[in-house]
């Protein structure tokens, strides 16, 4: 396990609104983030990508382009590794 991998899943995950995000992503296997969005209660996109980056930089997330939507999934191999309750 790297140490530096691990500090940054688990301050990632350390914001309920990134948990949130991740439980969701746990039953799906890609969402965009308009339906993030709604499932989450509307936060404004600004602050969804906000909280999606951390998700990206610890490697917990993907990011998938297709025209102007991107479509996110979870990496589950990396959560299995950190937080495998999540799963």
């Amino acid at each position: 396990m790297n140490d530096d991998i691990a500090v940054k899943v688990y301050k990632a995950l350390g914001e309920s609104t990134r948990l949130q995000i991740v439980k969701l992503l746990a039953g799906q296997s890609e969402l965009a983030c308009l339906e993030m969005a709604n499932q989450l209660n509307g936060p404004a996109n600004s602050t969804l990508t906000h909280h999606l980056k951390p998700l990206l930089d610890c490697g917990l997330l993907v990011v998938r382009r297709e025209g102007t939507f991107r479509y996110y999934s979870l990496q589950r191999e990396v959560l299995a590794q950190y937080a495998p309750a999540l799963l």
